[in-house]
């Protein structure tokens, strides 16, 4: 309805108005985080079109506060899948889902958080791993923290993150001593 409004009187007095209320209509539509996010997307792609084409209407604020509230949906939806793969026990897929969703939402605020989550599904697949692959596993792990501290220096999570680090400093070490032991045997 709005869409033929807009499109019938582009010059009218309330197209304006038509293509703003199309836009919020897509964003009313917009289910529970746990479903399909289609109408989210649409809304806020709409709503973005509105602003670009419309930058000195009196809506723009409330335009540019709908969409962060869309965004805001979308990276809950991320982060519960990424937190759905690492409850599997799919911890490289969490791993990538992570650091998927601070690629997507570098200006989050919980991105020191989703950060420590990568390195946590690193440090896990590590653990799980065969034998022959821990060690390069674990230094990427290590890669991962000096990243997070690089990143956050004064994040509240470095302790648990330098915590990460001795763990898996220690556990190349070990698989250092047992591959010396073996070859000392043969």
């Amino acid at each position: 309805l709005f869409k033929s409004f807009a499109e019938t009187f582009p010059n009218g007095l309330k197209a304006e108005e038509a293509e703003y209320m199309r836009a919020y209509s897509f964003y009313k539509q917009s289910p529970k985080v746990e479903l399909d996010q289609s109408a989210t997307l649409k809304g806020i792609s709409l709503m973005q079109a509105f602003i670009n084409q419309h930058p000195n209407y009196s809506r723009v604020k409330q335009a540019s506060q709908i969409i962060d509230i869309g965004r805001q949906k979308l990276e809950e939806k991320e982060f519960r899948s990424a937190e759905l793969y690492y409850n599997l026990g799919y911890y490289r897929a969490a791993a990538i889902a992570y650091t998927i969703l601070m690629e997507n939402y570098p200006d989050s605020q919980r991105a020191d958080e989703y950060k420590l989550n990568v390195i946590r599904s690193y440090y896990r697949f590590a653990e799980m791993s065969i034998a022959e692959r821990q060690q390069e596993r674990f230094e990427k792990v290590l890669e991962e923290v000096q990243d997070f501290i690089d990143r956050f220096p004064e994040s509240k999570y470095a302790s648990e993150a330098t915590n990460f680090k001795t763990t898996s400093s220690n556990n190349i070490k070990n698989l250092q001593n047992e591959q010396a032991k073996k070859a000392t045997q043969l």
